[in-house]
């Protein structure tokens, strides 16, 4: 099982980015995937999870009202998008999915997701 991250990069305090999850080799419709992150020098960090039943998703209390999570069928992806940034959320971002069932849903997703991939470069620098 292996989840690629993408779509990082440099942005200002206050701005956008929106990150991709591509599944390799399943369908991403039969699981549940979470987004994490981890800065430089603290603790990996669960930032979201959507589940596979039916869409229903949590937030870390950090990201929520700035960040969603959304799946999309037809393209077989994941995103997390992310407004509003700020200096704090400068960290690599993995997405994941479960590695014990159950694999449709999200409920201790922060213990119970890995398949960790290279992750993705957020940061935001003014």
């Amino acid at each position: 099982v292996q989840l690629q991250a993408s779509g990082g990069g440099l942005v200002q305090p206050g701005g956008s980015l929106k990150l991709s999850c591509k599944p390799s080799g399943f369908t991403i419709d039969h699981y549940a995937v979470g987004w994490f992150r981890q800065a430089p020098g603290k603790e990996r960090e669960g930032v979201s999870c959507i589940n596979a039943i039916n869409n229903i998703t949590d937030y870390a209390d950090s990201v929520k009202g700035r960040f969603t999570i959304s799946r999309d069928s037809a393209k077989n992806m994941v995103y997390l998008h992310m407004n509003n940034l700020k200096p704090e959320d400068t960290a690599v971002y993995y997405c994941v999915t479960a590695t014990r069932p159950p694999y449709y849903d999200c409920s201790t997703y922060k213990s119970r997701f890995g398949f960790w991939g290279q992750g993705t470069l957020v940061t935001v620098s003014s």
